[in-house]
């Protein structure tokens, strides 16, 4: 599996990516395997995933968390989806009320975008995300709720006996991380990963202001990923107010916090093999 991060931060950082070290984009991360692209999340980072997967004809997996405007304000600007001859599945959290293609239409329309889903060339399918393991071109895919407000999934891709979890908005603290691993937020998918992606938005000092509000401080995050005995987490969501300073610093605080494994922060073209 090839991974690489296109986007990482919560919301448009100040400045781009060129003088941005952890990336001015939005969620975006792929997952590669010979057979297929997954593509976890539509942020901003979308456009330049679109960029370099436009010539490549591997089906495209879509993969939303849900569907806060930071996660799919990608979607319009994704080459692949006006190319006639693509094959792109867009998966999403189930609703009561709503199927995907309905919410997502909510954006994708006038007045706050000119094309409509029916424009796009390629062959598009919507989907919710099953509440059940499937298969993707030889991934494992495994997909459950996890806290953060609205409909919010987490996701574990999984092949050749290496894996990889997914939670870029995520507050498992707010349900506690006392009593069974398995009864906190997110456990199941991010249990033993060789690699967790997880929301590191705050300080702990931001944190106590910001309770409730579905994000983490870095001090959870490693907590998380020890509780979960994830082999190497990646701090992700980075707070668009942070500099690369203070990046680097909440980095270290949660290297420092961790017991076991080690601690990258998301930063925009990163790539990890597995």
């Amino acid at each position: 599996m090839k991974i690489t991060v296109w986007g990482s931060r919560g919301s448009i950082a100040s400045a781009g990516p060129d003088t941005v070290r952890y990336g001015g984009n939005t969620a975006c991360v792929s997952v590669e395997s010979d057979e297929a692209i997954c593509i976890l999340d539509a942020g901003s980072g979308l456009r330049r995933a679109g960029i370099a997967f436009e010539p490549d004809p591997r089906p495209i997996h879509l993969m939303l968390t849900h569907l806060h405007m930071d996660h799919i304000q990608g979607l319009g600007f994704f080459r692949p989806l006006f190319d006639s001859g693509r094959e792109i599945h867009v998966w999403g959290p189930p609703s009561t009320t709503q199927d995907l293609r309905t919410r997502l239409t909510r954006y994708l329309s006038p007045p706050l975008f000119p094309v409509r889903i029916r424009d796009f060339g390629a062959r598009v399918e919507l989907r919710d995300a099953p509440r059940v393991p499937w298969w993707v071109a030889g991934f494992l895919i495994q997909a459950a709720t996890v806290i953060h407000p609205g409909p919010t999934l987490g996701y574990r891709i999984a092949s050749g006996g290496r894996s990889i979890a997914y939670l870029s908005d995520h507050e498992p603290a707010l349900g506690g991380f006392d009593g069974r691993p398995d009864w906190t937020s997110g456990h199941e998918l991010a249990a033993a990963v060789d690699v967790l992606i997880h929301d590191g938005q705050y300080t702990a000092d931001e944190y106590r202001q910001r309770i409730g509000w579905g994000h983490s401080s870095v001090e959870q995050a490693a907590a998380f990923a020890d509780l979960a005995a994830a082999e190497r987490l990646v701090l992700f969501h980075h707070e668009p107010d942070h500099s690369d300073e203070d990046v680097d610093r909440m980095l270290e605080q949660a290297r420092t916090e961790r017991r076991r494994g080690s601690v990258d922060a998301a930063s925009e073209g990163m790539t990890i093999e597995l």
